[in-house]
C-alpha cells in the first residue's frame, strides 16, 4: 500500500496543478478540516444536524461547511478526487466562478433537503435521534452533482470496457450500490441521503436554472430525468416526471420548455434548444462523424462498387442482340443493292 501512495500523490498534484484557485482552496480546506478532526469534533460544529438547523437554533453556516468535513480517510480521498475531476473536466467549460456557484448550490440543497427528510422521519417515528444524532457532512453530495454534470457533458464516454459502462449510467449505478450497502448496514443513512439529494439538486439546477451563453438550463432530451433510469422504466418515469413538472410550472417553481425558431437564418429554419453548449454540440458532431466513417469503412470492406463502364458495354451488347432489324451502318454502305425491310421515306407520296 505504501508503494502506491507516492504515485497517487504525484498524480493528484499533477491534476491539481492545472486547476484554478477555487479548486485548490476547496481542496486545502478539506485537508485542513480532516486534520482538525483528529482533535476536534468537526462534524458537530460544521456538519448539518437537523435539530440544530431548525428553529430556534438556526445553525445556517453548516449549510456551507458540511461539504468540506471529512472524518475518514476514504472520504478524504473521494472528496479530493471529486474536486480534482471537477477542476479538470467541468471548470474549462464553465469557468471557476460557475464551478464555485455549483458547489455552493449543491451543498446548500443537500443540507436543506436532508434536514427536511430527517425531520419528516422524526414526525413519523418521534425518535429524537433523527434530529440530534444524525450528522450530514462529506463530499458525497458534490460527487453526485459532478456525476450528473458529467452525464450532461460527456454521457456517451465509456468508463469501463468490460463490462461496458457509459458515463450516463454511472450516477444511478453508484446510487444502487450505496442503497445495497445501506441495506447491509455497511454505511450510515446520511451517506445515502447526501448522495441521493446531491443527484436530485444538481439535476434540477442544471436542467432549469444554470445560466450560460444560450440562455438558462438544459432542456435537451438526452438530459431528461427519465434517462437516469433503465430503458424499460423510462416511459413510466417520464410520465410521472411530466406530471410533477406540470405541477411545478403551475406554482411557478419551474418554467415551461422553450424552443426558439430562427426564421431569419440565411439557409433554412433552424431550431435551437436552450442549454446546448457549443462544446457539447461539437463533441456530438465529432462522435457522429466518427460513427459514420466507421460504417462507411465497413461497407467498403464488404463489397466493392461495380464499374459504370462495364455496365454500359454490357447494356449495349444486350441491345444489339435483341434488335436484329436495325442495319449496321457500315454494312449498309457497302451493299446498297441489298433489300431492306424498312420503308424508305422517299417511296412515300408527297403531301399535298
Amino acid at each position: 500500500m505504501r508503494r502506491y501512495l507516492p504515485v497517487a500523490r504525484q498524480h493528484f498534484l499533477a491534476a491539481l496543478a492545472g486547476t484554478s484557485v477555487v479548486v485548490k482552496s476547496l481542496s486545502a480546506a478539506v485537508v485542513l478540516l480532516y486534520l482538525l478532526s483528529f482533535g476536534l469534533d468537526t462534524a458537530y460544529g460544521l456538519g448539518v444536524t437537523p435539530g440544530y438547523l431548525l428553529p430556534p437554533n438556526f445553525w445556517v453556516w453548516t449549510l456551507l461547511t458540511h461539504g468540506l468535513v471529512e472524518e475518514r480517510a476514504w472520504g478524504l480521498v473521494a472528496s479530493l478526487a471529486t474536486l480534482g475531476a471537477a477542476g479538470r473536466l467541468l471548470e474549462p467549460l464553465w469557468g471557476a466562478l460557475e464551478l464555485l456557484v455549483f458547489f455552493a448550490v449543491v451543498n446548500i440543497s443537500v443540507g436543506l433537503l436532508a434536514a427536511f427528510a430527517y425531520f419528516l422521519t422524526y414526525v413519523a417515528s418521534f425518535n429524537l435521534d433523527y434530529l440530534f444524532s444524525v450528522r450530514i457532512h462529506g463530499g458525497l453530495g458534490f460527487l453526485g452533482g459532478v456525476l450528473v454534470a458529467l452525464k450532461q457533458t460527456m454521457g456517451d464516454s465509456t468508463v469501463l470496457k468490460v463490462p461496458q459502462v457509459r458515463m450516463k449510467a454511472v450516477p444511478m449505478l453508484l446510487l444502487l450500490l450505496l442503497a445495497l450497502l445501506r441495506l447491509a448496514v455497511l454505511v450510515e443513512s446520511n451517506v445515502l441521503a447526501s448522495y441521493g439529494f446531491g443527484l436530485l439538486s444538481s439535476w434540477v439546477y442544471l436542467r432549469f436554472y444554470q445560466r450560460h451563453s444560450r440562455g438558462r438550463g438544459d432542456m435537451s432530451d438526452h438530459f431528461a430525468f427519465a434517462t437516469f433510469f433503465p430503458e424499460i422504466l423510462q416511459p413510466v418515469v417520464g410520465l410521472v416526471a411530466n406530471v410533477v413538472h406540470s405541477v411545478l410550472v403551475k406554482v411557478r417553481l419551474c418554467r415551461k420548455t422553450v424552443k426558439r425558431y430562427d426564421v431569419g437564418a440565411p439557409s433554412s429554419i433552424t431550431i435551437s434548444l436552450p442549454g446546448t453548449d457549443p462544446q457539447d454540440a461539437e463533441r456530438r458532431r465529432q462522435l457522429a462523424l466518427k460513427a459514420l466513417n466507421e460504417r462507411l469503412k465497413r461497407v467498403e470492406d464488404q463489397s466493392a462498387w461495380p464499374s459504370m463502364e462495364d455496365d454500359e458495354e454490357e447494356a449495349a451488347a444486350a441491345a444489339k442482340a435483341d434488335s436484329p432489324l436495325l442495319p449496321d451502318p457500315g454494312v449498309a454502305g457497302k451493299s446498297p443493292s441489298q433489300e431492306s425491310n424498312l420503308i424508305s421515306f422517299q417511296d412515300a407520296p408527297a403531301q399535298l
